[in-house]
């Protein structure tokens, strides 16, 4: 996986240095982890497996081996916390911008951090701001996208959704992938983030 998303990247920091792993609790915990051992800017933590997926307060996310996107990137910001006001719905636009600029479909945002299509949810966004003081330590932007997933547990089958279930396709995780990262780094350059 890291190999295909690195064709795809024009980025100067952003998934430069990819951590791929097979399985993992929660890539937010391992991102978290290293965070606070001052990684590289930019990482990109992802898993084919997540086994307690983090969603908004504190909800379990639910993901189908190998089916999915599933990552968090490890930011250390420049700005000050105010500059960050609006970062989850612009990483949202960023999002849907990128699957839009690949496939074009049009897909909505549920503010703050849902991605939604048919009024079924494909995605979301967990986003948390470490700070001590007024200092950012470092910012920490969680990914979950139901891709190529067709079957969803019964409690969520009303409400989720994915990329092929709607479209009837497959879709590359890889190119979502370093489209987000290409365009969310533009973002960053021009809001002066990192």
């Amino acid at each position: 996986m890291e190999n295909k998303i690195k064709n795809f990247l024009s980025t100067k920091f952003l998934a430069k240095d990819i951590k791929f792993f097979e399985s993992l609790e929660s890539t937010q915990l391992t991102a978290k982890k290293m965070a606070e051992e001052r990684v590289e800017n930019g990482t990109i933590v992802i898993t084919d497996n997540q086994k307690k997926g983090i969603g908004t307060h504190d909800r379990k996310w639910y993901s189908e081996k190998g089916k999915n996107i599933l990552f968090t990137l490890i930011i250390y910001p420049k700005c000050n916390l105010k500059e960050l006001n609006t970062i989850t719905v612009d990483i949202a636009k960023c999002l849907i911008y990128s699957i839009e600029k690949i496939y074009n479909i049009k897909l909505d945002i549920k503010s703050p951090n849902d991605i939604i299509y048919n009024k079924k949810k494909l995605g979301g966004i967990l986003t948390q701001i470490v700070t001590s003081g007024e200092e950012i330590k470092y910012l920490l932007i969680g990914i979950g996208i139901n891709v190529n997933q067709e079957k969803f547990p019964d409690e969520i089958k009303d409400i989720a959704t994915s990329l092929k279930s709607e479209f009837g396709m497959d879709f590359s995780r890889e190119k979502i992938i370093s489209e987000f990262c290409n365009i969310f780094e533009e973002y960053c350059l021009n809001k002066n983030i990192i």
